[in-house]
């Protein structure tokens, strides 16, 4: 059976017994929540600072643009936020940096946007490594990242046109993302849109199966994960029994969330590819793609009139 092993390397355990530095804050509402009534503290680092740093940077550009967006009126800006937004260079400028009001302050708060998202990677990487336990947490954050990159740096930069991209604001987010499956022929018909819908739809009811169970069985110690997935007690068996008899399904403490981290981290890869492809260079209109590979309809010519 494995044990569980002090952290090795150059950890500096603090004062108290779980090692953590500095005094921590207590809110009791967060136990209403099925948190923890712990807040605190946090360990900062240079990777943190960074991602926090860079971050900050990019925020302030987004806020500022869009600011000045409404003549510096708070309440306006408060009032059309979600319609505000910070646009990328036009078509004509290719991949080359543009003038501030055409779409530089775009490429500058992409820029610290994803120095901000990487350097975060890098910190839950690195802390994971620190503490002696195996980094999934990044891996799993990976795939997000692989999802940002491909919409906002590696199709765009394959595309040679920046304005590939979509604005910084809410509604822009939305809109390009309506926008990019219109102008390519709907990606319902997208096999890889249909795999991260599938994923990104599995994740979820995984997820919220295995804690409705979990929280079902807290009297029975289930919500130990740690300790159960060292020796199952009678919360896992039960759960198991439960999930073997009324769902079909033989998880266990540890499979479920294998597949739960699988269907996760498989949503946004295939979601990345089927962005990626949607272009003149492989498929530029997934409509005639599907008719072509046979899940479609094909076109028939309009009926006579009568």
């Amino acid at each position: 059976m494995a044990t569980m092993t002090q952290p090795s390397g150059d950890l500096k355990l603090g004062p108290d017994r779980d090692g953590r530095i500095g005094k921590p804050i207590s809110l009791p509402v967060l136990e209403n929540l099925g948190f923890d009534s712990q807040f605190g503290p946090f360990y900062m680092g240079f990777w943190n600072m960074a991602a926090y740093l860079f971050g900050l940077m990019a925020a302030f550009i987004w806020t500022m643009v869009m600011f000045a967006q409404v003549a510096w009126n708070p309440v306006a800006f408060v009032k059309y936020f979600v319609v505000l937004q910070v646009d990328p260079p036009p078509a004509s400028y290719g991949l080359s940096f543009p003038p501030l009001e055409q779409g530089g302050w775009w490429l500058a708060a992409t820029f610290f946007m994803t120095l901000a998202v990487l350097a975060w990677f890098m910190h839950v990487y690195t802390r994971a490594r620190t503490l002696g336990i195996k980094p999934y947490l990044a891996y799993g954050f990976s795939g997000a990242v692989i999802l940002y990159l491909v919409i906002y740096i590696i199709r765009p930069m394959w595309m040679g046109d920046w304005s590939e991209a979509p604005s910084h604001g809410v509604k822009a987010l939305l809109d390009w993302t309506n926008n990019v499956s219109v102008r390519y022929g709907n990606f319902y018909y997208n096999p890889f849109h249909m795999l991260s819908i599938f994923f990104l739809l599995g994740s979820t009811v995984l997820l919220a199966m295995h804690a409705g169970t979990i929280w079902a069985l807290e009297k029975y110690g289930a919500h130990e994960e740690w300790a159960e997935l060292q020796a199952p007690g009678t919360g896992t068996e039960r759960a198991q029994l439960l999930w073997r008899w009324c769902i079909g399904f033989n998880a266990n403490a540890y499979s479920i969330h294998l597949w739960a981290f699988w269907f996760a981290w498989l949503c946004g890869v295939t979601g990345a590819i089927g962005i990626f492809i949607s272009q003149p260079a492989f498929v530029d209109n997934w409509y005639r793609w599907g008719i072509e590979a046979g899940i479609n309809f094909p076109d028939l010519p309009p009926a006579p009139l009568q």
